[in-house]
């Protein structure tokens, strides 16, 4: 049994990947941290997690979680991973972190998006961008990984194949993104209100959103040259799940059928990539719950685009369930081991 902490245990993401863990056959869940609710069980806080969890919630004392635990996952604010990122470079303990302190190789590009001197930058060439699909054996032999977010989780899945067969026109890739409301996080704002949200569709950080870099970082390093693209980012009155659709320019002509034997190839014997039926376009509720990213496509013959649409759950595979897969790589596990379960649709 490998022993696992959660640094900023009770968020939604926090909550995820103690619910999936607590069912993982190969981890006990050694520490539970938070700010907010120390001393409280794991079940006060989240009363689906009675019977399953009975840890209480302790503070966040880094060094000697670090010291208690085979892994931790930080699942903080980024600008509050590098305390942890340090001491578990010290004690030689494996990492996962699902915020954004760890996600880009250059740290100026941190600065620029996030407004924050990054305090250990040195630790940037240490750490994999934890993508199983794009980095599986980088993620096998690093002790740090960074979890992708989770609009770009989406949107590189749906362009990855592409990219990697150079079919498409790197200047013209248009990412027209939705997400459910629980990807804003649990505390209290105006702008996640029910009475905000619901009725009402929203695009937000129009070509400024932070995830946009990371996806070009991404989709730069497939490509083999620079990438740059348009992301526009929608607030959708649902919990759970992100849509994208991606638009880009092809430069020769294919057919629907050729793109889809590409993208089937690329995907062949991925666990959590599902290339749909011809004509069945992915739906969010599909996937809910799930670690599973569900992807279909054509080619627009009269605008001469590829049109692809992606889905998954925005706190499993786009947050917690995607960090576990990355933990089974890291550890030699099976990657499937705690995951293999479908989306709960209603």
């Amino acid at each position: 049994m490998y022993k696992v902490g959660i640094i900023g245990a009770t968020g939604y993401t926090g909550f995820e990947l103690t619910r999936i863990l607590s069912r993982h056959p190969d981890i006990k869940l050694e520490a539970l941290t938070s700010q907010s609710y120390e001393g409280k069980s794991a079940a006060d806080v989240y009363p689906s997690l009675t019977g399953y969890v009975d840890a209480a919630c302790e503070a966040p004392e880094i060094a000697g979680v670090v010291f208690r635990c085979d892994v931790v996952f930080v699942a903080l604010p980024h600008g509050h991973a590098v305390p942890v990122a340090l001491e578990v470079y010290r004690q030689g303990k494996k990492m996962v972190d699902l915020g954004a302190d760890f996600r880009f190789s250059q740290a100026a590009i941190y600065q620029q998006w996030y407004g924050l001197e990054h305090q250990a930058p040195e630790l940037l060439r240490q750490t994999v961008y934890g993508l199983p699909e794009i980095n599986r054996q980088k993620i096998r032999e690093a002790h740090m990984v960074a979890n992708p977010g989770c609009y770009p989780t989406s949107a590189i899945l749906a362009l990855a194949p592409a990219l990697a067969a150079g079919m498409i026109r790197l200047d013209s890739i248009v990412i027209d993104a939705k997400s459910g409301i629980s990807g804003a996080g649990r505390n209290a704002t105006i702008g996640s209100l029910f009475s905000e949200v619901n009725e009402s569709v929203q695009p937000y950080n129009v070509a400024c959103h932070r995830h946009t870099p990371e996806i070009e970082q991404a989709l730069s390093q497939l490509a083999v040259q620079e990438v740059t693209v348009s992301f526009t980012p929608h607030l959708i009155p649902m919990t759970r799940g992100i849509l994208s659709t991606v638009y880009a320019s092809l430069d020769k002509k294919v057919t629907t059928e050729e793109v889809r034997g590409i993208y089937q190839s690329y995907y062949s014997g991925e666990p959590f990539v599902q290339i749909l039926p011809d004509g069945q376009w992915p739906r969010t509720k599909s996937v809910s719950g799930s670690n599973h990213c569900h992807l279909n496509l054509t080619v627009d013959r009269r605008t001469g685009r590829l049109v692809v649409a992606a889905v998954i759950d925005n706190l499993v595979k786009g947050a917690a369930g995607q960090g576990v897969q990355n933990m089974n790589l890291m550890l030699g596990l099976p990657e499937t081991t705690g995951l293999d379960f479908c989306g709960m649709y209603l």
